[in-house]
């Protein structure tokens, strides 16, 4: 009797660690379930670093963050609209439009981030009222970062732009006074920006503040004239059209939102990156 007793206890205890088992494995799929992969191309810097930083606060929410990183202004958005990624991080509003206007995507902004401020910077004059008569400004090749180049240049009383234009949309065409006869040179890649800068050519450069900074340029620093932080050009969260409502694209703005990464931006690059929580 004292035997059959202690097998049926062991039995029962058999079956109750095996209904844990199955509950903690249960558990287990139900969480691996619930996490959800979200793939997001952005450029190196600061991009590419503020959203390694989002990582572990997207995890606590149950996303696992897959950041896909380019080198160039084109690939991330043809990748987006082919769907090879969730959403994209590298751009700011105007030229999101201008690339649904040229390549006929529907691409939509779900969350503005941070403005990266150009700048323009020179090896040859310390300041811009240096710049000589006649000095060549090299600038993107980029159409949708003219209106903003050439509003910086405006705000330092070198051009003056037509009147009542959209000045994000401005060009070279659109300057009615050119006070030192500058010539505009836009034949460049913006990525390539850092070292046309680096080897002297030109009178000054104007370039991208990611760039700058990937490029170890300090811009407050090393700039000679630079966009405050009332610029329109804010980098967003880009996302197919419809997607900008779903729960992960919207936990990932609100991540991004959040103090600890706005804190973060302000630490990290010294006021060369400024958050926005709109």
């Amino acid at each position: 009797m004292k035997k059959f007793l202690g097998f049926a206890l062991i039995l029962v205890l058999s079956i109750a660690l095996a209904a844990c088992g199955a509950d903690k494995d249960k558990s287990g799929s139900d969480t691996e379930k619930e996490t959800k992969k979200l793939v997001v191309g952005a450029s190196n810097v600061p991009h590419a670093e503020i959203l390694e930083k989002a990582k572990p606060l997207l995890k606590e929410k149950g996303i696992d963050l897959k950041i896909e990183k380019f080198q160039d202004y084109v690939l991330p958005n043809k990748a987006l609209n082919d769907k090879e990624l969730d959403a994209n991080y590298f751009q700011h509003l105007p030229f999101l439009e201008a690339a649904n206007k040229e390549n006929g995507y529907h691409l939509v902004n779900a969350g503005g981030i941070h403005i990266e401020p150009i700048g323009l910077y020179s090896q040859k004059y310390k300041s811009i009222a240096k710049l000589p008569e006649g000095a060549t400004i090299i600038m993107s090749s980029s159409v949708a970062d003219h209106g903003r180049a050439l509003s910086l240049l405006e705000k330092n009383g070198l051009i003056k732009l037509k009147e009542g234009i959209d000045k994000t949309t401005a060009t070279t065409k659109d300057i009615v006074e050119n006070k030192k006869n500058l010539k505009f040179d836009a034949n460049y890649e913006a990525a390539l920006l850092p070292k046309i800068y680096e080897s002297g050519e030109g009178d000054a450069v104007l370039i991208n503040s990611n760039y700058a900074i990937d490029a170890g340029l300090n811009p407050l620093k090393d700039s000679i004239a630079i966009e405050d932080s009332k610029s329109p050009y804010v980098n967003v969260i880009a996302v197919n059209k419809g997607d900008e409502n779903k729960e992960e694209i919207k936990t990932l703005v609100e991540v991004l939102h959040s103090k600890e990464i706005q804190d973060f931006i302000l630490k990290e690059y010294d006021g060369a990156v400024v958050p926005v929580d709109k």
